[in-house]
């Protein structure tokens, strides 16, 4: 069973059923899901929890669905690997890589739209849809089709083709839109009110939302029941970075761990930095963006979460950087390189916003830090091609071979030294 008992106006804390609402309907500020956490403190313990399945479902008190509707690709559990190559690199002690890459479509998507589409079914809906950068769309086609259910997705029409593909594979209604997300979303918010569907995203959001609690729940388990010192989390809508937060607090709600002390900083391209922005202006107002930027599934100028996100860091002691695009590519290539994982240019911001933040002393060397990788590279080649090491193309012969091996290496010698004298 469930222990969400209502939802909650985040603004005038008004309550309301738990019914397929998003918005207060007095002061027109987002709902979120609130719990009977006393409830759940009885029946949740670290016992309960390893004993459940390598899924986000092993916390299912915690979730706001019953399990009985789940539909379950294997998402969460993700490994939490210690990253000392690229901690070396940037100039921290110890750093934590956690990669959600590795979820049934490649992101930490899977995990919102695991919880949505489960409340979804328990409300009735035999239809499913979404707005989307990209990766959602991936998952809600991926959970759709597992589930049978009727699957609307729409992305604006510049996608990346690997995400593109990425979704039409399920066979989805597929929608592609002359626009940016903006666009997008405000397109499905005027579908949403009349079309039978569950829109993840619009409709269903506050339930939705709460699955991307469960990254906190799995790095406070991998860490023993303990939260890091720092967390550097990637930020579209702002939404995944508060429930990170929400997260830790809920897990010391119920008495499974101590209070977190975590300070939490978040990372935005500099094309689309609206949150980043704001931070560094010391406002809670952010100012709506257009996106440019080559990281498309941050690419969300108006972010629906951007004020709890600057209050989360305000609460954490926390903050937020941008990276560039060049600087973005880099950091991809840098967590390759040195950790063997391939991330989607939005783990590149994260990463190169996390190497800005320690270089400008914001996270120390000896803060315990994880940085959240939220999608594989595999969907978004088109940023590193032209920019990755040529293969040496050889004839079939040893010699030859050997040859142009050393011809490789004298002019990777060259360049060094060249750059060192620069």
């Amino acid at each position: 069973m469930s222990y969400a008992q209502a939802l909650r106006c985040r603004e005038c804390e008004r309550e309301y059923p738990l019914d397929p609402a998003f918005f207060c309907q007095f002061c027109f500020g987002p709902l979120e899901v609130d719990y009977d956490y006393e409830a759940i403190s009885r029946v949740m313990t670290r016992e309960s929890v390893a004993a459940g399945p390598p899924t986000l479902w092993r916390y299912a008190p915690l979730l706001p669905c019953d399990p009985e509707y789940k539909v379950d690709l294997g998402t969460g559990y993700t490994p939490l690997l210690r990253a000392d190559r690229l901690a070396e690199a940037i100039g921290l002690d110890t750093l934590w890589i956690k990669n959600d890459t590795v979820n049934p479509t490649w992101s930490f998507k899977d995990r919102v739209v695991s919880v949505a589409i489960a409340r979804a079914r328990q409300f009735g809906f035999t239809g499913i849809a979404c707005a989307s950068t990209g990766n959602l769309a991936n998952s809600v086609a991926a959970h759709g089709a597992h589930a049978g259910m009727d699957t609307f997705v729409f992305i604006p029409d510049d996608l990346e083709e690997g995400k593109v593909v990425g979704s039409a594979i399920y066979s989805p209604a597929l929608v592609m839109v002359r626009g940016s997300y903006d666009d997008v979303n405000r397109m499905c918010t005027e579908l949403s009110h009349d079309q039978p569907w569950a829109f993840v995203n619009i409709n269903v959001r506050p339930y939705y939302a709460e699955g991307s609690r469960t990254l906190a729940y799995e790095v406070a388990e991998q860490l023993g029941w303990r939260t890091p010192d720092h967390c550097v989390v990637p930020m579209a809508s702002g939404s995944l970075f508060t429930k990170i937060w929400k997260g830790f607090k809920e897990l010391h709600q119920v008495g499974l761990i101590d209070e977190p002390q975590t300070r939490m900083s978040g990372s935005q391209a500099a094309g689309c930095s609206p949150i980043s922005t704001a931070y560094a202006e010391g406002t809670l107002n952010f100012r709506p963006q257009k996106p440019n930027t080559i990281a498309r599934s941050l690419a969300i100028g108006n972010p629906a979460d951007g004020f709890y996100a600057l209050k989360t860091m305000q609460e954490t002691e926390g903050g937020a950087e941008m990276a560039t695009d060049q600087e973005i590519i880099d950091a991809v290539k840098l967590l390759a390189e040195t950790e063997g994982i391939f991330a989607e240019t939005a783990g590149g911001v994260t990463v190169a916003c996390l190497k800005r933040m320690v270089e400008s002393g914001h996270i120390r060397r000896d803060e315990e830090t994880v940085a959240f990788i939220t999608g594989g590279g595999l969907k978004t080649i088109e940023a590193v091609q032209g920019q990755l090491t040529e293969p040496l193309r050889v004839p079939a012969s040893s010699d030859a071979f050997l040859e142009a091996l050393e011809a490789r290496r004298a002019t990777e010698a060259g360049v060094a030294v060249a750059a060192g004298g620069a």
